[in-house]
C-alpha cells in the first residue's frame, strides 16, 4: 500500500490554515487574539474532523453497498491514547498541519507550534495496560487493512485513574480526560439502547402450547454510545470504536424533587451513570463485584443490539445469515455474558429454537485468552447472576447441562472428576460462574497471543477442552501498529527509515529488514545513534519536569514499564539496583557504565503488595539519587501516571527493554515489541513474546536470562524453598535484610520489610530469588555490549529492523486467515 503522494492529499496548507481560523470562529466561538492553546487545539481538530466524518461516511455506505462480513471486537478496554497525531499521520496530513500552524504562529504573533498543540489533549482513559493497548492497535490495524470491523467498548468517565505520587505512596485520582468534551467523539443518539437488570423470569405458555421465559427486569439502563472513528493509514478507510455511555431511562423524578427530596430524585440517574463512571471498580467488596458484572452485561447487551440492528437493516428477521456475515471476537473474559446474552435474544425473542440458535452463536464468537494465571480467570457467584442476570443464569445452566451429558459424557463416560473440572458452574462453599469454560464452550476458535503462550493455553490451562476439540485452539502473537509506535512517536528514525527503504514501510514493516544489512555501517550507526541520543535528552528534561530528577542522556536508560504486578518482577529489578547501590557504596572505583533505572506502572487500588513495590522503588530512589557518594553512577526514576502519551516519550529514548516476567506467566507483553521497534535491547526471560523476539533478531542482540517454562515448573515441583537462595547468596541477603532497616525510610524501619516478607515468608510465587543470579549476570552482560558503541548500535539496529512479524497488521491478518474470515473492502 503506498504512500499518499502531495497532489491525492484532501487539503493544502493554505486551505487548512483557513479552515483552523474558521473552525476557531464559528464552532470554538472565539478570536484569534484571545484564544487558549486548547481552543487552537480543538479548532485544527475540528479542522481534520472535516476530513475524517466525510471518509468515515463513504466508509460506512460502501459496507452497507456490499453488504459486507464485518468483525466486532468486545473489549472492556480500549487504550486509545491521544488522537491528534495519529489521526494526522495516518492521513498525511501532519507536515501539513505542522506547516500551517507555524504560518499562523508568524501571522499572528502566537507562541506556540503544533507540536505544543498536541500536548493540549488528554490521554483517552479507557484502558490500563496491554490488553487496551492491543485493542487499540488491533483497531488501527483492521481500518488500515481496508477490513469492515467495530469497536465496542465503554464510554468510561474517568477510566482507571490518574496516578500521584506523595511521599514515594500512589494516590489515586479520577482521570477526567473528558472533563472539556472531547473533538474526537460524537454522540449517536439514533442509536440509543435500552438494557434490563434484575428482576425475576416468568414461564408464559401461549395459546398454541408454546412455553416461553418471559424476563421481568426491576430496572431498565440507556445505552448511549459514542462513536469515535478509526482512521486507516492512508485514510481510504475510517472505522468506528463504539463506546457505551450508562444513562437512567427516567433520571428525574419531579414527584419526588417537588416533594422536597432534591436529592433522592437523582437517585436513579446516579446509580445508573456509575456503571459507565469508572474502568475495573474495586470488587474487592460486594458493591464492586456487582458493579463489573453490570459493566460486563451492560456493555456486552448493549453491543449485541446494535449488532442485531444493523444485521435486521439489510437482512430483516431472517437470520439464516447471522453467522456468515457476523464475527464477534471477545477480548479476555470480560464480554463472555455474551454468550448467553446472544441465546437468550434467539431463544426468548427471536423464537429460533434452540439448537439452531446454539449454532449460530457457536460460529459467531471467538475468544482471545490473555492469561494463564488462575486469579485473572472470572468467576463470578451464582448468587449474583440470580440477583442481576436470572434469565442469563437459566440459559448458562442449560447450556452447560448439553455439553456435560453430550459431550463430555461422551468422550469420558461415568468421569465426575472431568466434569466437575470442566463444569461452566464451580462447586463449592460458594458456587461459581467459570466464564473463561463458558468462553471455551462457546466460541468456534480460542487463541493465544503468542506461541509459548498459546502452547500453555492448551497444555495446562485447557487440556481436556483442547482434547475433545483439537483443531479449536490455535495461536496469534500479538503485535503493536508501527504507524504509533515508530511513524508518529519517533519521527526522526522514521524518516531515516523512509531515506532508506522507502515509503511502504509503515504498512509493510518486513521492508525494515533490507536496513538490517546496515547494521555495521558506520555512517548508519552514526545516524542512528544520534536519534536515539537526540531522544534521550528529550526524556531527561520530560523526567526533570516531572520528578525534578536530572539524568544523563549518556547513561544507559533501563526502561521497566508496564501494569505493576508482582509475576511482571519490577520487585526483581529492585533487588538489582539495591545490590548494584552496595557495590558502588563498597568500592567508589567499581567499573561500570552509568544508568538510569526508569519505572513507569500503576497498581490496582485494591493490591496492596503492587503499592508497597512502587513506594519502594520510590524511597529506594530518594536516597540512591540524594548519595553524593555514588556520583551520579546510578539514578532511579519512577515516573507518575503512566499512560500511552507518556509511553511515546519513554520507548523512544529507551536503550534496555525490561521484560523478566517468570517464565509461563506473561501471555505475550507487546511494550517488549515497542521498545524493540524502537532499537532497545531486551533484557528478558524465555517469556512470552520475548523468545520469538530473540528468534527474529537473534539472541545474541538480546540478553536473555533466566528459568524456562519447564525448570520453573521442575523447581515449583519439587518444592521451591526461597530461604536456600537467601542463605546462598551473600549479596541477596545483605540487600534483603537491608529493607529491614530504616535506612530508606529514616526514622521508620521496616516500612519496606513487607517486600522481604513476601519472598520469605511469603514463598515467593514468581521466583524473584531462584532468578536474581542469572538476572545480576544479565545486567552485567548489558554493561559490557553497551561499552562497546559498535556492537551496540549494531544490536540496536538489528533489533529495530527485525521486528516486522510483531506488527499488528500480521496479527489482524492471521485473525483473518484463522478466525474470521473476512474479505476487503476498498472505499473508493
Amino acid at each position: 500500500m503506498p504512500t499518499k503522494k502531495k497532489e491525492d492529499i484532501a487539503i493544502d496548507k493554505d486551505t487548512l490554515k483557513k479552515e483552523i481560523v474558521r473552525q476557531l470562529n464559528v464552532t470554538l466561538g472565539t478570536s484569534e487574539k484571545k484564544a487558549s492553546r486548547q481552543a487552537w487545539w480543538k479548532a485544527t481538530c475540528a479542522a481534520v474532523n472535516e476530513q475524517i466524518f466525510s471518509l468515515l461516511t463513504k466508509t460506512q455506505q460502501s459496507h452497507y453497498k456490499n453488504d459486507t462480513r464485518a468483525v466486532h471486537y468486545l473489549s472492556a478496554e480500549f487504550l486509545m491514547g491521544r488522537l491528534t497525531v495519529n489521526n494526522l499521520v495516518n492521513l498525511h496530513l501532519y507536515d501539513v498541519c505542522e506547516s500551517a500552524v507555524k504560518e499562523l504562529k508568524k501571522e499572528l504573533g502566537l507562541d506556540f507550534e503544533l507540536s505544543d498543540l498536541c500536548e493540549e489533549e488528554p490521554d483517552m482513559a479507557l484502558g490500563n495496560g496491554g490488553l487496551g493497548r492491543l485493542a487499540a492497535c488491533f483497531i488501527d490495524s483492521l481500518a488500515t487493512m481496508n477490513l469492515p470491523a467495530v469497536g465496542y467498548g465503554i464510554h468510561y468517565e474517568h477510566g482507571l485513574f490518574r496516578q500521584e505520587i506523595h511521599d514515594g505512596r500512589q494516590i489515586e485520582r479520577p482521570d477526567s480526560w473528558r472533563e472539556y468534551g472531547n473533538p474526537w467523539e460524537i454522540c449517536r443518539p439514533e442509536s440509543v439502547q435500552e438494557i434490563q437488570l434484575g428482576g425475576f423470569v416468568e414461564t408464559v405458555f401461549e395459546e398454541n402450547g408454546y412455553m416461553k421465559k418471559v424476563w421481568r427486569p426491576n430496572q431498565v439502563i440507556k445505552g448511549v454510545p459514542w462513536d469515535i472513528p478509526v482512521v486507516g493509514y492512508n485514510g481510504s478507510t475510517v472505522n468506528i470504536l463504539r463506546l457505551w455511555e450508562s444513562r437512567a431511562s427516567e433520571f428525574f423524578d419531579w414527584d419526588v424533587f417537588n416533594a422536597g427530596g432534591y436529592v433522592d430524585s437523582q437517585t436513579e440517574k446516579a446509580q445508573a451513570e456509575t456503571i459507565s463512571k469508572v474502568l475495573y471498580p474495586n470488587d474487592s467488596t460486594e458493591a464492586g463485584k456487582i458493579l463489573r458484572l453490570v459493566q460486563q452485561y451492560f456493555f456486552s447487551a448493549c453491543s449485541l443490539k446494535d449488532i442485531i440492528r444493523r444485521y435486521k437493516r439489510a437482512h430483516g428477521n431472517d437470520f439464516s445469515k447471522f453467522a456468515e456475515k457476523i464475527a464477534v471476537q471477545l477480548n479476555d473474559t470480560h464480554p463472555t455474558i455474551a454468550i448467553p446474552e446472544l441465546m437468550r435474544i434467539f431463544v426468548d425473542e427471536e423464537r429460533i429454537d434452540w439448537e439452531k440458535a446454539w449454532d449460530i452463536c457457536y460460529k459467531v464468537f471467538s475468544y482471545t485468552n490473555h492469561t494463564l494465571l488462575p486469579e485473572a480467570l472470572e468467576k463470578w457467584p451464582v448468587y449474583l447472576f440470580e440477583r442481576v442476570l436470572p434469565r442469563h443464569l437459566e440459559i448458562i445452566y442449560e447450556i452447560n447441562r448439553r455439553f456435560l451429558e453430550d459431550v463430555v459424557d461422551a468422550k469420558w463416560p461415568g468421569n465426575d472428576w472431568i466434569k466437575s473440572r470442566l463444569s461452566i458452574i464451580e462447586e463449592g462453599e460458594v458456587r461459581k460462574v467459570r466464564m473463561a469454560n463458558l468462553c471455551v464452550i462457546g466460541s468456534h476458535k480460542v487463541n493465544g497471543v503468542a506461541e509459548i503462550h498459546s502452547k500453555l493455553v492448551k497444555e495446562d490451562l485447557f487440556p481436556e477442552f483442547s482434547q475433545i476439540w483439537p483443531d479449536k485452539f490455535c495461536n496469534v502473537t500479538n503485535g503493536v501498529t508501527p504507524r504509533r509506535w515508530l511513524l508518529a512517536s519517533n519521527r526522526e528514525l522514521a524518516k531515516l527509515y523512509t531515506e532508506t527503504v522507502g515509503d511502504t514501510w509503515p504498512v509493510n514493516l518486513d521492508k525494515l529488514r533490507e536496513a538490517t544489512k546496515l547494521a555495521d555501517d558506520p555512517d548508519f550507526q552514526k545516524k542512528f545513534m544520534k536519534i536515539k541520543r537526540n531522544n534521550k535528552v528529550k526524556l531527561a528534561e520530560v523526567i526533570r519536569k516531572e520528578t525534578g530528577i536530572e539524568v544523563s542522556p549518556d547513561a544507559i536508560f533501563d526502561v521497566q514499564v508496564k501494569r505493576l504486578h508482582e509475576y511482571k518482577r519490577q520487585q526483581l529489578n529492585l533487588l538489582y539496583i539495591l545490590a548494584l547501590y552496595r557495590r558502588v557504596l563498597q568500592d567508589p572505583d567499581y567499573k561500570m557504565n552509568d544508568h538510569v533505572f526508569i519505572f513507569g506502572s500503576k497498581a490496582a487500588p485494591a493490591y496492596t503488595m503492587a503499592k508497597n513495590i512502587i513506594y519502594a522503588i520510590n524511597k529506594v530512589g530518594d536516597r540512591i539519587n540524594n548519595d553524593p557518594r555514588i556520583k551520579g553512577k546510578i539514578k532511579v526514576v519512577f515516573m507518575p501516571n503512566y499512560r500511552v502519551s507518556l509511553a511515546e516519550k519513554i520507548i523512544p529514548a529507551a536503550d534496555i527493554s525490561q521484560q523478566i516476567s517468570t517464565a509461563g506467566y506473561e501471555a505475550s507483553g507487546t511494550s517488549n515489541m515497542k521498545l524493540s521497534m524502537n532499537g532497545a535491547i531486551t533484557l528478558g526471560t524465555l517469556d512470552g513474546a520475548n523468545i520469538e523476539i530473540a528468534e527474529e533478531a537473534g539472541k545474541d542482540n538480546n540478553v536473555i536470562f533466566g528459568l524456562t517454562v519447564d525448570e520453573v515448573k521442575a523447581l515449583k515441583a519439587k518444592g521451591y524453598n526461597p530461604w536456600d537462595y537467601y542463605y546462598g547468596n551473600e549479596e541477596l541477603k545483605a540487600v534483603l535484610d537491608w529493607l529491614d532497616s530504616d535506612y530508606f525510610t529514616p526514622g521508620r524501619p521496616g516500612e519496606l520489610s513487607c517486600i522481604k516478607n513476601s519472598l520469605l515468608g511469603g514463598g515467593d510465587t514468581y521466583l524473584a530469588l531462584a532468578d536474581f543470579a542469572a538476572y545480576s549476570e544479565a545486567h552485567r552482560k548489558v554493561d559490557e555490549m553497551y561499552s562497546n558503541k559498535k556492537k551496540w548500535a549494531h544490536a540496536a539496529i538489528v533489533n529495530s529492523t527485525t521486528m516486522g512479524k510483531f506488527n499488528s497488521d500480521r496479527s489482524i491478518q492471521d485473525y483473518v486467515d484463522q478466525i474470521w474470515k473476512l474479505d476487503t473492502c476498498v472505499v473508493k
